[in-house]
């Protein structure tokens, strides 16, 4: 395969959930895909998930929020594929339900360094990357969330980084349209994962109820971001949301 035939994705938080399904519907799509995650064995499930594709992905263990390890991944993809495509920014986490006068400082300082800072991180490495390889360019998908438009209860650290994502996917769709670089933003409701187990069994809402939330494939997200990332680079999704159908977000609060 000729370099410019060859599509090269990467997929932070891809040892489980969004980031399992949207790597191996990406290896479907043709692509060569980087596996990173902070878990080896996780990220090798992902890529034995993948089937006959797996030898189409590599895996490379990273703490995106340390600057030294960012570095190290996008070295490692550049030495393997040469180039880098797609960035889908994935990796994401939170902290307990309380009221933000109860959190830690360390409890808001995780979530804002995988939520906010990784994606910082990541992302400076891949304009780098796309703007000085032959042929130029590539696209970066920042994963936001309904918390970027509309809170849940008690949960100041994830929301107040997914609005700020809104903010860096706006920056860096500005800053970077001059090296044919796009980028988009995927705001996702509500899909099947083991982060969203907790609502089939009942979840606090904005009246002070708990009320069970219905849930998505997946499977639906994945195809998503196939979809933006199938454009060609002079046009751009620059905001979508998928959600749950009936989920309590149209109306929250």
């Amino acid at each position: 395969m000729k370099v410019a035939d060859l599509k090269v994705a990467l997929v932070t938080g891809a040892g489980s959930g969004i980031g399992r399904a949207t790597s191996i519907a990406l290896l479907q799509a043709g692509y060569r895909v980087v596996l990173a995650g902070r878990r080896l064995e996780a990220l090798r499930e992902t890529q034995a998930a993948a089937g006959d594709l797996a030898g189409h992905a590599l895996t490379v263990p990273t703490d995106a929020s340390d600057p030294a390890s960012v570095k190290a991944l996008f070295a490692a993809t550049k030495e393997t594929y040469g180039r880098l495509d797609l960035l889908f920014n994935n990796a994401g986490t939170g902290a307990p339900p309380v009221p933000m006068e109860d959190l830690s400082y360390e409890q808001w300082k995780a979530v804002v360094d995988i939520n906010l800072t990784a994606v910082f991180l990541c992302s400076q490495q891949a304009i780098q990357m796309m703007k000085s390889q032959t042929p130029k360019g590539g696209r970066i998908i920042n994963n936001g969330s309904i918390s970027a438009h509309a809170p849940r209860p008690f949960s100041a650290p994830y929301t107040a980084t997914k609005h700020a994502i809104t903010g860096l996917t706006k920056s860096i769709s500005l800053d970077c349209r001059v090296h044919d670089i796009a980028c988009g933003q995927i705001d996702i409701g509500n899909a099947a994962t083991d982060m969203t187990q907790r609502m089939t069994a009942g979840v606090l809402q904005a009246n002070g109820e708990t009320a069970k939330e219905p849930r998505m494939d997946v499977a639906n997200v994945a195809s998503a971001v196939v979809y933006m990332a199938s454009l060609s680079l002079d046009a751009n999704v620059q905001f979508m949301t998928v959600m749950a159908t009936k989920m309590p977000y149209v109306g929250r609060g």
